[in-house]
């Protein structure tokens, strides 16, 4: 089966994105940089694409210039698991970044991620309804997620 790459499409910085990337995620690294060999998105010798995997996941970065912007519709949803890692690829992610609500953030390259504890994912999936509705209502009114606010709304405190 073929394996599905997220191609990712930067005005200039791709390289500096993907060392960016693989310096926060463990089984992470550049695979490979490709410049180009002449005049064609850039100038010869530019980087025009970088192969790197992130904890297993490859994608593609590409310098294509500054007609494509990143949206909110695609993002990097990263499942963290306690709210120690959540701070620490927070404070790193959003540096230079942007903040957004539920734990969304917008990195300084524009690539939109979803910091997400796997403690968000269980409360909100819980079968008491109650529980669940709960827990939701608190991430809503939060930027970063936190794990203890979380767990004393799903308990009703």
């Amino acid at each position: 089966m073929k394996q599905v790459t997220p191609f990712l499409w930067y005005n200039d910085q791709a390289e500096q994105a993907a060392r960016f990337y693989v310096s926060l995620f463990k089984h992470s690294k550049v695979l490979s940089v490709t410049r180009n060999a002449s005049e064609g998105t850039g100038p010869k010798g530019k980087v025009m694409t970088v192969r790197f995997r992130l904890n297993g996941q490859e994608f593609m970065a590409f310098n294509g210039g500054p007609r494509i912007k990143f949206t909110w519709a695609v993002s990097m949803f990263v499942t963290c698991k306690d709210q120690r890692e959540v701070d620490r690829l927070w404070a790193k992610l959003v540096k230079g970044g942007k903040p957004s609500q539920c734990g969304w953030l917008q990195d300084k390259y524009g690539l939109f991620w979803q910091i997400i504890p796997r403690a968000l994912m269980e409360m909100i999936g819980h079968k008491d309804q109650a529980k669940a509705g709960r827990a939701v209502q608190a991430m809503l009114k939060m930027v970063k997620i936190d794990v203890a606010k979380l767990r004393r709304a799903f308990d009703g405190e």
